[in-house]
């Protein structure tokens, strides 16, 4: 029985409404939240595709304002609070002498800052973060080395292969990562080339921080990061009720316990 069109293009309206709301949404939950076949998301995906609405993905769907990065400084002012209280349980994770990663994004930017105010010195930072980079420099004691490669403006990060060859010259203790998603199954993040630098850390670096706010707990984005048995610790300002809510496992959805480990 042939769907009428008016109802089709209702449909369409509210699935594009309801991406905008969750930014990225995979093929699976598009058909369990309308209660419609694979067939049928994807007929409703393109055709929000084709008029610009959305951006398709292999496994789902970006709403078209996640299409456009916002800006580091647009993004530092989301969940200043919970960065914060991310930030000021990372730095007890950094001891004197030793070497440390500082990946790109704002929360990892917010351990810089706190690490500004409370420098532990002697320290050598790696980075392709530039306000990182920028703000760490002027620190006396804590020597700042930065990863070439492929400046993303937006996001004010060097990428590429030229980063990625850079890892081979340094020994990391610590690396403190972001992303923009995480649930039971691990870390997502938007872009492959960011994922497959971060892969390269979390390969060679004795420890990986996960540093992700609230906000980004029980989601999914478009390329997948890692399994949490290739993440030592997750930092976040979530309550442990949220943890188990989003699937990620206790081992790792707990702050205190690793921090004292």
């Amino acid at each position: 029985m042939k769907v009428p069109l008016h109802i089709v293009s209702a449909r369409r309206e509210r699935l594009a409404a309801w991406l905008q709301q969750r930014s990225y949404a995979p093929l699976n939950e598009v058909c369990t939240h309308f209660h419609i076949s694979e067939a049928t998301a994807r007929r409703d995906l393109n055709a929000l595709a084709a008029g610009k609405h959305i951006r398709r993905t292999p496994g789902g769907a970006l709403s078209d304002s996640n299409y456009r990065f916002p800006s580091f400084l647009e993004r530092q002012r989301l969940s200043a609070g919970g960065k914060q209280k991310i930030a000021l349980n990372a730095i007890r994770l950094i001891q004197q002498g030793s070497t440390c990663f500082f990946d790109a994004g704002t929360t990892i930017f917010a351990i810089a800052e706190e690490l500004q105010r409370e420098p532990v010195v002697p320290l050598t930072v790696l980075t392709n973060n530039l306000p990182v980079a920028e703000l760490l420099a002027a620190v006396q004691g804590i020597r700042v080395h930065i990863l070439g490669g492929e400046l993303l403006p937006r996001q004010s990060v060097l990428i590429g292969p030229a980063a990625g060859n850079g890892l081979a010259f340094y020994k990391i203790d610590v690396a403190f990562l972001g992303a923009e998603a995480a649930d039971k199954e691990g870390a997502w993040n938007t872009r492959e080339d960011v994922v497959e630098l971060q892969k390269g850390l979390i390969a060679s670096a004795k420890r990986t921080v996960l540093c992700l706010d609230a906000t980004k707990l029980g989601r999914r984005a478009p390329v997948f990061l890692a399994p949490w048995g290739d993440i030592d610790t997750l930092l976040t300002d979530a309550g442990p009720a949220a943890g188990a809510a989003a699937g990620i496992p206790r081992t790792h959805f707990n702050p205190r316990k690793s921090l004292q480990s």
